[in-house]
């Protein structure tokens, strides 16, 4: 599954944050810890504040940290900021797409969209914390 890159920075940037909650950290460092661009990291994390999952402080000494719930954040709930939903949503007509063979593949990959939305709804930031430390 691809996901664009402001979703996979806002991702990242989340997990960092709630890792260290107690912890700010500068748009500068995020991005250089994932090595990023910090001007469309600022978008990201725009987006992440005005979502009410991440706060920020300006300034000498200023970053950010994670606002969220990380037990009820889900990555689900990132993504929806960053990606239509569902993946594959288009208003577009395909070629072939009204056939029978169309209708049919379009049926399966509608229950493939279900399937995914429903694991990353189930898949807290918590959780995803737990992966990264089995990881080390």
């Amino acid at each position: 599954m691809k996901l664009q890159t402001a979703t996979r920075l806002a991702l990242y940037a989340v997990l960092e944050l709630a890792a260290q909650p107690d912890q700010q950290f500068s748009r500068m460092e995020i991005a250089k810890k994932f090595n990023v661009s910090s001007n469309h990291l600022s978008k990201v994390m725009r987006d992440l504040g005005k979502a009410g999952l991440v706060d920020a402080t300006r300034g000498v000494g200023g970053g950010y940290w994670f606002v969220g719930n990380a037990k009820r954040t889900t990555l689900l709930d990132i993504i929806k900021i960053f990606e239509p939903f569902p993946f594959d949503s288009t208003d577009r007509t395909e070629p072939g797409q009204e056939t029978e063979v169309g209708q049919a593949l379009d049926v399966v990959l509608d229950e493939i969209s279900e399937s995914i939305h429903a694991t990353l709804d189930t898949i807290s930031i918590s959780t995803m914390l737990s992966i990264k430390d089995r990881i080390k």
